[in-house]
């Protein structure tokens, strides 16, 4: 945990700063609360650092990438690295690894500086009003007066979470990946200290690559295994889980832990692909079947656990599996997060480069003859020339914007969800201009690798860590991720574009370096995850069917959606594709539950 506030125009904080600082004992914690100084720091992972004028606090578990300065790290403690985060923050940011988030503070310059790790593992939030700055790790617990914001209302119906930098309340912002703020006397200054970099090589030597991905995997998985906790993993049965476990075990010599989620409801449980896995490497294998009475108390829950509302289905599972493992005694988990965005293995990459084909048809070809021919309304009555025009009209839309033709929102329609007060005052186009951005941000020259890098914003950092570190943590375990090791997203990004997408075979590389570690089912088995039948469950659970009631029903009094559209699609949408409707109920199931935690009177009638 780590909070403050901190005026750095008012002489009085900054005349008491350098004897507070005296008085803190090396890595005892941090409190200091006085006159409207707030300073604090603790918890298992959070460790206080002083040298001199100065204090630095590490939250999580940052270490050197090089070996030089892991000597100097070794010798003389992490404190030895203020001079540096002084004089050059983000050169020596770009030093470290690892997650981690830092703050320093330095009383004879007058200087604050934090900084995130490259996936926002560890965020930082922070609100700023003149010279005074105040933050926190959660966005709950800034020590400012709190407001809801209804933009990020939106932008959460839109993502299924907020992304970075706003968050649910006016004025706080999270600072996104691999970010450096400086606070001083001369204001304040925010900019990013790492982005990838993807070299795009035309070809390489398999063999070679294949050694050096084993073993930087290897590395990983040990040293994330031994890193002081009782460790186990979590085993979805995929490739990704399935190589997180596998070298845990030769690690080990012997059995490890290994947890999984199965579900009682057909095409949605993977449980089999699970079990293949243990016997083939020794696990020790845990099971638990979610059942929709789980449900009932873990989707308020889970809900009211997030400093802002979270809506990814798979938070539930992914909480009663780590709860599973916390009443066996392990207090680290080891997840498989990471290798699809790194390695090129969602289903969405292959099918965006069929799209992506179309541009390399001449110019002419195109403009002269398909497009005025496919842009014939009444062709479309034949089915086949409905799908080409279709197909390029999507090839026509750029990325990143392509990929939000499937959007809940968009395809529900916003004036049929929203009221038209709430409507009025939100920017709809903010979600898609803050993707632009990020789009433009990322530095290759082929679409898939843009795409990657995208997805290591949205996609990793503002929703599949988010939801593994809040549910592990809320079930009290550790939770970290091998494939997302420095040194393995760096390999990743010098890959061939083509060792990740093959024609239309998916991850190519990961495969074909683990071909003689992962078992053969696994290698072939079709893309799942840790899917929830919660629109199947709820409508034929009387428990589940109520309570999503009940919650939309609240929902519909606080102004943001039409109690009408939540009527409908409770009563008669759900029915038609639940497994599509019910992820629109769970969205405002789990916003409604998080209000009714953290803001009970928000409402805009």
């Amino acid at each position: 945990m780590i909070q403050g506030s901190l005026d750095l125009g008012n002489p009085q904080h900054l005349d008491a700063l350098p004897h507070l600082l005296s008085t803190i004992a090396p890595d005892a914690g941090l409190h200091v609360d006085q006159d409207g100084l707030l300073l604090q720091a603790s918890g298992a992972r959070t460790h206080v650092w002083r040298q001199g004028s100065a204090l630095l606090v590490t939250l999580g578990e940052p270490r050197a990438l090089d070996d030089a300065l892991a000597r100097q790290i070794a010798g003389q403690g992490w404190a030895s690295l203020l001079p540096a985060l002084l004089a050059s923050p983000a050169d020596t940011l770009a030093r470290l690894a690892g997650r981690f988030s830092l703050l320093w503070l330095d009383t004879a310059s007058h200087t604050l500086g934090l900084a995130t790790d490259r996936f926002n593992t560890y965020s930082l939030c922070v609100a700023e009003n003149g010279k005074r700055i105040a933050f926190a790790d959660r966005a709950d617990k800034v020590p400012v007066a709190r407001e809801i914001e209804p933009q990020a209302i939106f932008d959460y119906l839109y993502f299924h979470a907020i992304p970075a930098p706003r968050t649910i309340f006016r004025g706080i912002r999270r600072l996104p990946p691999a970010t450096l703020l400086v606070a001083g006397p001369q204001g304040v200054q925010q900019r990013s200290w790492w982005s990838a970099r993807f070299s795009e090589p035309a070809d390489g030597d398999v063999a070679r690559l294949g050694e050096d991905f084993r073993r930087i995997v290897r590395t990983s998985v040990e040293r994330e295994a031994s890193a002081g906790s009782v460790s186990g993993a979590f085993l979805s049965g995929g490739t990704d889980s399935s190589t997180v476990i596998g070298m845990m075990a030769q690690a080990a010599g012997g059995p490890v832990d290994g947890y999984s989620i199965g579900f009682e409801a057909e095409g949605y449980d993977e449980m089999e692909y699970a079990r293949i896995t243990a016997r083939h490497y020794g696990i020790r294998h845990h099971e638990y079947y979610i059942t929709p009475e789980d449900l009932l108390s873990g989707i308020p829950t889970v809900a009211a656990h997030y400093d802002q509302p979270f809506g990814n289905s798979s938070a539930v599972p992914a909480y009663y599996c780590a709860r599973l493992a916390r009443a066996d005694g392990i207090t680290r988990l080891l997840a498989g997060d990471g290798g699809d965005e790194l390695f090129g293995g969602n289903l969405r990459y292959a099918k965006q480069q069929v799209f992506e084909r179309y541009q390399s048809v001449p110019t002419p070809l195109r403009q002269l003859l398909l497009e005025p021919v496919l842009t014939q309304r009444w062709l479309h009555k034949l089915p086949l020339l409905r799908k080409a025009a279709s197909y390029v009209e999507q090839a026509n839309t750029p990325l990143p914007d392509r990929t939000e033709q499937y959007n809940l929102l968009l395809r529900l329609g916003l004036t049929d969800i929203f009221e038209p007060a709430f409507l009025n005052g939100v920017d709809t186009g903010a979600p898609m201009q803050l993707q632009r951005e990020v789009w433009r941000a990322v530095q290759a020259d082929s679409s898939l690798n843009r795409q990657l890098g995208f997805d290591w914003r949205f996609t990793l950092a503002d929703i599949d860590l988010p939801k593994v570190i809040g549910t592990t943590g809320l079930a009290g375990v550790e939770v970290s991720f091998p494939l997302l090791a420095d040194e393995l997203v760096d390999f990743s990004a010098s890959l061939p574009t083509s060792f990740k997408l093959r024609g239309q075979q998916l991850r190519w590389f990961f495969k074909e370096a683990l071909k003689d570690f992962l078992p053969p089912p696994i290698l072939t088995k079709p893309k799942h995850g840790f899917g929830l039948p919660f629109g199947p469950w709820t409508l034929k659970h009387a428990g589940l069917q109520a309570q999503a009631r009940d919650a939309l029903t609240a929902l519909g009094r606080r102004g943001i959606v039409k109690p009408a559209f939540l009527d409908t699609l409770l009563r008669d949408k759900l029915a038609q594709h639940p497994g599509y409707y019910g992820e629109m109920v769970w969205i405002c199931q789990m916003l409604e539950h998080w209000l009714q935690s953290h803001a009970p009177d928000f409402s805009l009638r």
